[in-house]
């Protein structure tokens, strides 16, 4: 299992000292005329590739271990071009990633570059005010798509930014391309780009249904995956859309309120073009109120985290005591974080809420304690901003060094998504201080195995929605075994959440799951809710 997940790896990825003597390597399907033999290790890069090819690797490893930062530098072998990245691993060895050269826009024919004119950043705000001026004189009906690509910042965080920028490259050329050729590119028409992750489309129309119709179109080849080796990207594009007169007659105020819309589509994660109107500026004033709202209630103390136990799917033994956020609303009630943590992170309040469930988490844990499993563990997930932060570790120590809450007892989730945004050096500090780590929501976003496999994590958690649909979705089912069978070849322990029957329960044993929560143990775990969230009403203000 550990070699076809190794193999499915793009690079080559290789541990060599600084005197050019290979330790370790792995990977390397995608570039495989310079993947060495197995039992190469302990051999000299001489012995493996041809001289210029060893000497500029050894170049590369001693001046990243001489300069302390990550050295790149082009390769050519067998008719082949490749890239490499040399990175410092101690004073006298660097880990070295090997892939095959990507094409990029200068590669493009001389039809694609021309196409892509229409795309430079620089030239756009240009042109847009140019045209606008000229449709304000002569009374052109005008609008502007802004469409924000989510996906091309996490490719850049999680894999590298050359590679989002090419990812961002292929799109936009396949999309000129077919533009281009369709029957609905007008004069007038034009495409451009403001940054590394938003689009825009001017168009001279005010029919809404035809608007709509074209940026339907561009939507539509920006979800298609791009292809870079042996690897799929995959974009999410969120549309909104402004009208020259009704929505603004300069190119800031377009811009702005288009931008509005666009962001109101991705925060509903809805695919359809959303219009700019009068109401989102009134949704905005409410959101004023939910920010002044959040500020209060973490004050008072009024957001708790409700446990789900975690059991042995086997046994049926409690293993952990799992927290998930809610907000014991004055007057609606009990939220969800559907309801309130988007609107955390925008207002930037998302750290002290984070905050402040880590303190709650240290009571829940002493009123609990009594009646939990000597080694049952609590688990909390902090929210991903508060995670980014310097001092996220600080917090954690703090927690510790209060008391009542032992350092082997906390379980730490972090979303696969944020996990591949972190500095490593966040898991090597948080694992001395006792913390057992979780990989959460695996399958929703991607993570390196690399980054995976030499992180000092306990567990690997799949995405609830792959869970709950595996004996009825043969994709999920897919998803699942592979983020199983992952765990399982890196060392790790799986663990599953949305066990809602016994039936899903034999499918996860058998595909060798052996934790897991969810409704199949929702009377087993009951005593411990009631009894945190009467501790929680007694001490609401």
């Amino acid at each position: 299992m550990a070699d076809s997940l190794t193999d499915t790896l793009p690079d080559l990825v290789a541990l060599i000292r600084r005197d050019g003597v290979i330790l370790e390597h792995f990977g390397g399907r995608a570039v495989a005329s310079l993947v060495p033999a197995p039992e190469c290790a302990g051999e000299r890069l001489e012995a493996v590739w041809p001289e210029a090819v060893a000497t500029a690797v050894k170049q590369a490893v001693r001046r990243a271990i001489a300069q302390r930062t990550a050295v790149d530098i082009s390769l050519e072998h067998a008719q082949a071009h490749y890239e490499l990245r040399a990175v410092a691993q101690g004073p006298d060895r660097a880990i070295c990633v090997i892939r095959a050269a990507l094409p990029t826009r200068a590669g493009a024919d001389a039809a694609g570059a021309d196409e892509l004119a229409h795309f430079d950043r620089r030239g756009f705000l240009q042109r847009f005010h140019n045209s606008l001026s000229q449709a304000v004189i002569q009374e052109k009906p005008t609008a502007l798509a802004l469409i924000y690509l989510d996906g091309i910042a996490d490719i850049a965080r999680a894999v590298d930014a050359k590679i989002s920028e090419q990812v961002l490259s292929g799109a936009v050329l396949r999309l000129a391309q077919e533009l281009a050729q369709g029957e609905n590119d007008r004069a007038g028409w034009y495409l451009g780009q403001l940054n590394a992750d938003l689009l825009a489309v001017v168009m001279e129309c005010a029919d809404r249904d035809a608007i709509e119709s074209y940026v339907s179109r561009v939507c539509a080849s920006l979800r298609e995956p791009v292809l870079m080796g042996d690897a799929a990207f995959h974009l999410t594009p969120y549309s909104g859309v402004a009208m020259l007169g009704s929505d603004g007659i300069s190119p800031k105020s377009l811009i702005d309120n288009a931008r509005s819309a666009a962001a109101e589509a991705r925060r509903s994660g809805s695919a359809q073009i959303h219009f700019f109107t009068d109401s989102l500026k009134l949704r905005s004033l409410a959101r004023l109120d939910v920010a002044r709202e959040l500020r209060e209630a973490i004050a008072n103390r009024e957001f708790r985290l409700r446990y789900i136990g975690r059991y042995d799917l086997r046994t049926g033994r409690l293993v952990a005591q799992v927290g998930y956020l809610r907000w014991m609303h004055r007057l609606r009630g009990e939220l969800p974080p559907g309801e309130f943590l988007s609107m955390a992170e925008t207002t930037g309040l998302a750290t002290a809420l984070s905050r402040a469930a880590l303190q709650g988490l240290r009571d829940d844990f002493a009123a609990m304690a009594a009646r939990l499993p000597p080694d049952a563990r609590i688990s909390f997930g902090a929210l991903r901003h508060h995670l980014l932060q310097d001092d996220f570790v600080e917090d954690i120590g703090r927690l510790f060094a209060e008391g009542n809450l032992p350092t082997e007892r906390l379980e730490l989730r972090i979303s696969e998504r944020t996990f591949g945004s972190m500095n490593p050096g966040i898991y090597q500090s948080l694992h001395r201080l006792g913390v057992q780590l979780v990989v959460d929501e695996v399958g929703r976003g991607f993570a390196s195995l690399d980054r995976l496999a030499r992180a000092p994590i306990w567990g690997l958690q799949l995405d609830r929605a792959w869970v709950t649909a595996l004996r009825s979705d043969h994709v999920a089912l897919k998803v699942c075994r592979a983020g199983i069978g992952a765990a399982t070849a890196l060392g790790l322990t799986p663990i599953a959440t949305g066990v809602d029957d016994a039936r899903q329960r034999e499918a996860l044993l058998e595909l060798g799951c052996r934790l897991g929560s969810g409704d199949l143990y929702r009377d087993a775990g009951s005593q411990f809710d009631r009894l945190i969230m009467r501790g929680a009403s007694q001490m609401m203000p």
